[in-house]
């Protein structure tokens, strides 16, 4: 360092031109004209030039990867039986509730293996047989919580479920 440079303050706001140099002391005037005095330790030069043949290099961000277990969205199981099997025809009344009950314990199973935090299960409105299926197995699980998607028990086709 030496009379005529320019200077920074570390870990300060401060800096200026080196009016004079004694030993370790070193004193520069700032912008408005007032004289500080700091060691050299404290002091670096302030010299843009020295950048200059830095390269910059830009990288680019992360995706950011949100987990399935905190996604907002539940996954939707709708157990209307046209979407189970191509044929719904060719199946009576029992084997459906039957296949519909399997579907039921599958998903619930999947969700707990995969831990989803949220499980929408659509049964429609009907007269009440395969809603109170739902509701059966539901009650059976341990380590869920369950409620009517409405607000309205009897006008809502589907059950929100949460579990723990």
């Amino acid at each position: 360092m030496k009379i005529g440079d320019k200077v920074s303050v570390v870990d300060e706001d401060l800096g200026g031109v080196i009016t004079s140099v004694n030993g370790n002391i070193v004193v520069f005037k700032d912008e408005y004209g007032f004289t500080y005095q700091y060691s050299k330790e404290k002091l670096v030069p302030k010299n843009a030039e020295i950048y200059d043949n830095i390269k910059i290099v830009k990288k680019a961000e992360t995706k950011k990867f949100i987990s399935k277990k905190h996604d907002k969205n539940p996954l939707i199981l709708d157990l209307h039986f046209n979407n189970l099997v191509k044929n719904p025809n060719d199946y009576d009344s029992f084997e459906r509730l039957f296949m519909q009950k399997e579907k039921l314990i599958q998903t619930i199973n999947f969700c707990r293996k995969n831990h989803l935090k949220r499980l929408e299960i659509v049964h429609g409105i009907g007269d009440g047989v395969l809603q109170n299926l739902v509701w059966d197995i539901l009650e059976s699980q341990t380590g869920l919580d369950f409620y009517n998607k409405e607000i309205l028990h009897h006008q809502s086709g589907a059950v929100m479920v949460e579990f723990h």
